[in-house]
């Protein structure tokens, strides 16, 4: 298996168009037309991680973090960035990095953290905008079911907890073909007219190509009438965060040692414990200060993320309770996620968990 295809794979599970601008995405080193002789997995991709590849016989690491972040004007070695890299280039090692395309997955980073956390009735903390589109198109009658149901086989019509979505309404069509133009109904050259369905539905934005296609396949007009609109509204499945509830409310002090206990960290940082039983929980895998606001206009009780500064620990005032878990004990699960989903896309592929420590933080 090439390289390409394992990118692929990877695509179609955590959409490129999931991942943050700021963001650095996919195929960081290497090239994708290498054959596959096996995959390492980690958190962050370092220098040992690199040996652990190269004593692994894996030509390509799939990381969550990427290892190159910003431009590099100068690959000299002078840091561990640019070691990485060179260790990676010399032994024809690839790097591929998925960060906030799993950060906004559905199933990703935070979906993790509800679950280890045991929350239920989950929904996104701040649902990510510009990731919808529509599709506005017109079809004769005789054909609607077949075209909806390509069109939902692309992913069409997909709404939370709903599928196969989709709004009609009846209208008249007019047109003219030219003498060159072989119309549905009607002749060259005459003005027709036809009763039409007007068809609407929503999807991901990434969906844009295959939805498209769908419909010029199916469709049985020469030419096809569409319009395709890119909506301000919220994704409510995607986007960073998520907020659940606790089976049952918890004491802040008994709170705080479940925290510790289920993300298995040695110290966490914390605001003040509030006055009151945490039920509501949020959560941000990473650093996430930028989301204490969206937490406490949600409900929330307390707010599980990572690297909050000093004056962030008054944000929570009296009313929700900031825990700082640590950037790396936040995400950690993470590679088990690449790596299950990986083993079982590719059960008889050399896929290998990296056991190599990547956190630099270390506590005293």
């Amino acid at each position: 298996m090439i390289i390409k295809k394992i990118i692929e794979i990877l695509d179609d599970w955590a959409p490129k168009a999931y991942a943050e601008e700021f963001d650095n995405v996919g195929l960081l080193i290497g090239k994708d037309t290498e054959v596959c002789t096996g995959v390492l997995v980690s958190l962050d991709c370092t220098e040992a991680v690199v040996d652990e590849a190269i004593n692994n016989h894996s030509n390509l690491i799939v990381c969550f973090h990427p290892i190159v972040f910003s431009g590099l004007k100068k690959i000299t070695g002078k840091n561990y960035v640019e070691r990485v890299v060179i260790k990676a280039i010399q032994n024809n090692i690839s790097i591929v990095a998925l960060h906030t395309r799993l950060d906004n997955h559905p199933q990703g980073v935070n979906e993790v953290l509800c679950k280890r956390m045991n929350l239920s009735n989950t929904r996104v903390l701040i649902p990510k905008k510009g990731s919808l589109k529509k599709l506005s198109t017109y079809v004769p009658s005789s054909h609607l079911e077949h075209i909806l149901e390509e069109l939902h086989n692309a992913g069409a019509g997909a709404l939370g907890k709903y599928s196969e979505c989709s709004f009609t309404s009846e209208g008249i069509g007019r047109f003219k073909g030219n003498e060159n133009s072989s119309p549905f109904t009607g002749s060259p050259q005459e003005k027709s007219t036809s009763k039409e369905i007007h068809v609407e539905v929503v999807f991901e934005s990434h969906l844009h190509l295959p939805v498209q296609n769908a419909l010029q396949k199916a469709h049985p007009y020469e030419t096809v009438a569409f319009e395709i609109f890119s909506l301000d509204n919220p994704n409510p499945e995607v986007g960073m965060g998520k907020i659940g509830t606790l089976e049952k409310p918890m004491e802040p002090t008994a709170f705080l040692s479940f925290v510790k206990d289920r993300l298995h960290t040695e110290l966490i940082r914390h605001s003040p414990p509030i006055a009151k039983k945490i039920k509501r929980v949020a959560v941000l895998g990473g650093s996430g200060s930028f989301a204490i606001e969206n937490a406490k206009l949600e409900g929330a009780d307390a707010f599980i993320t990572a690297d909050l500064k000093y004056h962030q620990f008054y944000s929570g005032e009296e009313n929700l309770l900031l825990v700082d878990v640590g950037h790396y004990e936040s995400e950690q699960f993470t590679k088990n996620l690449i790596f299950d989903f990986l083993s079982k896309k590719m059960p008889n592929f050399a896929i290998v968990l990296s056991s190599t420590k990547t956190n630099p933080v270390n506590y005293y």
